[in-house]
């Protein structure tokens, strides 16, 4: 079994719901901490946008391509944090199975209240 890949990718893309407030809070956040511009976002909630998957699902759980590798979910953050210099020992973190199993299930929690969180923000953003 390898270990982590201690290569930083040179370029993440990431498919977002645009129409989550915490969902774009949380991309606002990558973006500044992203000063080397590897992370490309795009929009999932836009018509227009190409996905990987299915709109719905990419709407459901966030979405990264690495190194030409999809990623879904805990995974997806994992690769945003990698191309970080100060979220990177998270990323290679993740990579570790405990660990990344860990946060699948952290993730996937998560998800359950993600409905209330986003009509929490919606009001809080007013």
């Amino acid at each position: 079994m390898a270990g982590p890949s201690l290569i930083v990718p040179s370029r993440v893309t990431v498919w977002y719901d645009g129409a989550c407030p915490l969902c774009v809070r949380e991309i606002a956040l990558m973006r500044r901490l992203d000063k080397a511009k590897r992370l490309h976002f795009i929009d999932a909630d836009d018509p227009g946008a190409a996905c990987p998957v299915d709109r719905k699902l990419a709407l459901a759980r966030l979405h990264a391509r690495e190194d030409g590798r999809l990623l879904s979910g805990a995974a997806a953050f994992a690769a945003m944090w990698r191309v970080i210099p100060q979220l990177r020992w998270l990323g290679l973190a993740a990579q570790v199975p405990p660990v990344g199993w860990a946060l699948e299930g952290l993730y996937r929690a998560f998800l359950v209240i993600r409905p209330a969180v986003q009509k929490l923000f919606k009001v809080l953003d007013r």
